[in-house]
């Protein structure tokens, strides 16, 4: 059945891709196994079919048609490779009345209470002193503890976490340096260590959920999901008329403004040589925008059937019923009439149903990379995502059919079925 192997092969995704540098990782290792090449951004870029880039947690791929004729222009899928969560502090290791506990701090916007009493562990990249970069991935070595009510009666009426005393968590009872154990766990010393990047990391494995089946409880499917869709899409077609690019940046859940963000320069600086590599001047490029467009991919929010009045009451989409339609008249999302029957298109053609969403008026909107990228290099746009319950939760929840058919929709844009 098409959607259990594509919703097995999305948990397998995110099972290796517990921090945005493993997901950059797993990305570049599946392109290259789909014959991409992986190009580095200080050498001259060889003229090639199928590549990508890589920085950091960040990565863009690309696909030039074999009878590409002037400044065709570029459809572009973007999404992000981070999700909100906990960073670990540089100097870590406190011991308090008995336990050893690591300090983290509070990265994005977080479901605090999502991560009481859950297992954990820590994902993300270390710098030796040599000046190596390593992938870490941790067991689940930490657990932040929630106060019993026989101590505190008022905990199921009004918890209340404070972000630096009630979110430190626990790791052993002897004083352990938790870098000690991390740089042991890598056979290093712990003065090899000179840096790292290391967030909390959910340890559970996805898992295909409910009475039939159709759910998918998992971390991280903001935004992997997208990521992975985008990824399924471009791996699997070839580039029609249109240079084909997939964008997974990083730090969408802190705002997007660093060298691996949307509001960064690194989208436009590949495009531009891209751009130049196919001979196209800086008039050329300019057009090449101008007949571009971009489908910025993020999850969005199912109807809550325990808070339906948070929702709008005219829109209420499900899981299981195609991706979302995100549109939001301050341009939180890009959507406008011209992108949004652009996207119906795409997926009439793909043979994928899709659903409207709007906020409630009384509930503030969220935001992602799509007005980003459109204010950075003008490109028309549209906010699409598949719905989940529990965004922003240290395990969400999905549709197994949704991810699939926002894969397909993906997939139609690349083909050119919009044309």
């Amino acid at each position: 059945m098409p959607a259990q192997s594509h919703i097995e092969d999305l948990a397998a995704f995110v099972s290796a891709s517990p921090s945005s540098y493993h997901a950059a990782a797993e990305v570049a290792g599946r392109l290259q196994a789909a014959g991409f090449t992986e190009l580095a951004e200080t050498d001259a870029w060889p003229p090639g079919a199928a590549q990508f880039v890589r920085r950091d947690g960040a990565v863009i791929a690309w696909q030039v048609p074999a009878d590409i004729a002037g400044p065709a222009g570029f459809r572009i899928v973007g999404a992000h490779t981070d999700s909100p969560g906990f960073k670990l502090k540089p100097e870590p290791s406190a011991y308090a009345f008995g336990w050893s506990q690591a300090g983290m701090e509070v990265y994005g916007g977080p479901l605090l209470n999502s991560w009481l009493d859950r297992e954990f562990g820590l994902a993300g990249r270390v710098v030796t002193r040599s000046g190596e970069v390593l992938l870490v991935a941790t067991p689940a070595w930490l657990r932040i503890p929630q106060v019993a009510p026989h101590l505190d009666r008022s905990v199921n009426d009004n918890l209340h976490l404070d972000r630096q005393a009630h979110l430190k968590p626990i790791f052993g009872t002897a004083s352990v340096d938790v870098l000690s154990a991390l740089a042991s766990s890598l056979d290093l010393h712990r003065d090899e260590i000179d840096g790292h990047d290391l967030f909390a990391a959910v340890t559970e494995a996805p898992a295909v959920i409910g009475v039939t089946g159709e759910f998918l409880a998992s971390a991280r499917l903001d935004n992997l999901s997208s990521v992975h869709a985008g990824m399924v899409a471009l791996a699997g077609g070839h580039a029609q008329g249109q240079v084909n690019v997939l964008a997974c940046f990083d730090h969408e859940e802190i705002g997007s403004d660093s060298r691996t963000g949307a509001a960064g320069p690194l989208l436009e600086s590949v495009l531009r040589r891209i751009a130049a590599g196919l001979g196209w001047g800086s008039e050329d490029f300019e057009r090449a925008l101008a007949a571009s467009f971009v489908i910025s991919a993020d999850a969005g929010h199912s109807v809550h059937p325990n808070y339906p009045q948070l929702h709008d009451p005219d829109h209420r989409p499900n899981v299981n019923a195609g991706p979302l339609l995100k549109v939001n008249a301050n341009q939180r999302y890009t959507s406008e009439g011209p992108s949004a029957a652009r996207w119906l298109r795409i997926c009439r053609a793909a043979g994928v149903p899709t659903q409207p969403f709007v906020s409630n008026n009384s509930v503030p909107c969220g935001s992602t990379i799509g007005p980003l990228t459109a204010t950075r290099l003008g490109i028309s746009s549209v906010d699409v995502g598949i719905p989940l319950l529990s965004m922003h939760s240290a395990r969400e929840l999905c549709g197994v059919q949704d991810p699939l058919w926002l894969a397909q929709a993906l997939a139609a844009f690349y083909a050119g079925a919009d044309s």
